[in-house]
């Protein structure tokens, strides 16, 4: 394919793609809801635009890094064919360019509007996503989720260091929820897609250890979540609109968890992994509701 190929077919939504906007947008839910428990009211709007920016900027950049190391395994996947380079609507060289770009003017923003300790976090987060997990971890062992995780979890304490400038053991708390979550989550869709991961020699715990253990591991991730969802509320970090509702979505959580290892249908694994999403959502929100409206523990 030549350059000039994929310069023809070169379009701003495949820009947009290669930032995966729907993940980034999760993460900066958690982020913002980070920022908000840091502080006792709204945060302002000097620290809120630039740190949402900023992170955002990066998390998009690690995003297109991975769009770009991957792209020979892309080619590979059904779920992944259509992505801008194994399509070649856009070539390596412009996808590196726009991600080093828009990677170095997030980290600019926060250093400049926020602060370096949360610059250098994100920084931190961008490599063990980019370069840490999707060029080592995800070819060399079957916990590469569980391993890599960390990185798509730090959103919450970026959010946290960006209004206090210190690294906090309730932003940690936050962390260790999506931490866990990750991989009850990841694991739902590597169970559904199992073939393509075997297609494309990915070491996926469904395609190394097989199925049914991999099943056995999202049940268990799913109770360690359901314990540790409830801290906040131990810690007095949230009240009772949080422990309600974070106990519903837990609950409705290991049901499916449940169904998908004693009771599965066709589509339980992809239906798991689609509610997870809405889970982890619905998680921060009830948290940010929570922290305004100031119900108090019992």
């Amino acid at each position: 394919m030549t350059e000039m190929t994929y310069k023809a077919h070169a379009h701003w939504r495949d820009y947009l793609e290669l930032t995966k906007p729907r993940v980034v947008l999760l993460l900066l839910l958690t982020a913002l809801v980070g920022m908000c428990l840091a502080s006792p009211t709204w945060v302002g709007w000097d620290v809120f635009i630039p740190a949402m920016a900023g992170i955002g900027l990066m998390s998009g950049s690690a995003a297109a890094v991975n769009h770009l190391v991957d792209r020979h395994i892309d080619a590979r996947m059904a779920r992944t064919l259509r992505r801008p380079l194994p399509s070649g609507s856009l070539s390596p060289r412009h996808v590196l360019g726009f991600a080093a770009v828009i990677g170095t003017l997030g980290f600019i923003v926060l250093a400049l509007w926020v602060n370096m300790l949360t610059a250098w976090l994100t920084l931190t987060s961008l490599v063990g996503y980019a370069i840490v997990y999707t060029m080592y971890l995800k070819r060399a062992t079957p916990q590469n989720i569980v391993i890599g995780g960390l990185a798509g979890a730090a959103p919450p304490l970026l959010g946290w260091t960006a209004v206090t400038n210190e690294i906090h053991p309730h932003a940690i708390l936050l962390v260790m929820i999506v931490f866990t979550w990750t991989p009850p989550h990841f694991w739902a869709l590597a169970v559904h897609r199992a073939k393509d991961y075997a297609k494309a020699e990915i070491p996926m715990l469904p395609v190394t250890h097989g199925i049914e253990f991999t099943k056995t591991c999202i049940f268990l991730y799913t109770i360690l979540l359901a314990m540790i969802c409830l801290l906040p509320y131990i810690v007095g970090m949230s009240g009772l609109i949080y422990l309600v509702g974070s106990s519903i979505l837990s609950l409705w959580f290991l049901g499916y968890a449940w169904k998908l290892k004693f009771a599965p249908e066709k589509h339980t694994a992809y239906r798991m992994f689609g509610f997870s999403i809405w889970q982890l959502m619905a998680l921060f929100v009830l948290l940010l509701v929570d922290h305004y409206v100031a119900t108090p523990a019992i």
